[in-house]
């Protein structure tokens, strides 16, 4: 990762649920960089990133730089960003854990919606929180 980098836009999708506990995971973190978390459904968004292909399908993140990074490879960056990951985003780029790394993050994406339906119950004030019923498992 060049070190020139000062700043990167997380761009996120703000109806997903498992994105949203992403962003409050994220923001809750230590950052090695300014992190800038944007929903893609914001017009700063489409007014900054509305020519990125992957914008509102992908996790994207944008560097001051310019470099673009979606999928996969947001998750790392993501992670790179981070004090307490970015040893963990240097190690799942390595030629053991790369393979593993893609394969779990393309499905994470893939079944993000209902991966957040799980996430999305109501309070549990009373620390017993129940799955949404009629949950389909695959």
């Amino acid at each position: 990762m060049p070190s020139a980098i000062t700043k990167l836009t997380l761009l996120y999708d703000p109806e997903c649920p498992l994105c949203l506990r992403c962003r409050h995971w994220m923001a809750a973190q230590e950052a090695l960089v300014e992190l800038e978390l944007l929903p893609t459904t914001s017009e700063e968004a489409k007014l900054r990133y509305g020519n990125v292909p992957w914008l509102g399908e992908e996790v994207v993140i944008v560097s001051d730089t310019g470099e673009v990074w979606a999928g996969t490879a947001a998750f790392v960056v993501a992670l790179w960003a981070l004090r307490d990951w970015r040893v963990w985003s240097y190690r799942l780029t390595g030629t053991l854990l790369s393979p593993l790394a893609e394969r779990f993050f393309l499905q994470v994406s893939k079944n993000r919606h209902w991966l957040g339906s799980l996430l999305s119950h109501q309070d549990c004030p009373d620390g017993h929180c129940q799955l949404p019923r009629n949950t389909p498992y695959r």
